[in-house]
């Protein structure tokens, strides 16, 4: 199951499971809040990736 999580890059929301629950955990995150930063040694997921 997935479950929403703070970037460690910019602080915004992303996820983090298996990702086949993503839909349902960025549904009550607004755009704005969503995490978009690109996956790399310094910071968070990617968005749409998560941790898994």
């Amino acid at each position: 199951m997935c479950s929403p999580i703070r970037c460690h890059s910019c602080g915004k929301t992303t996820w983090a499971g298996c990702g086949m629950h993503v839909d349902l955990v960025m549904a009550g995150v607004a755009p704005e809040q969503r995490c978009t930063c690109r996956d790399d040694a310094a910071g968070g997921p990617a968005a749409g990736t998560g941790h898994r």
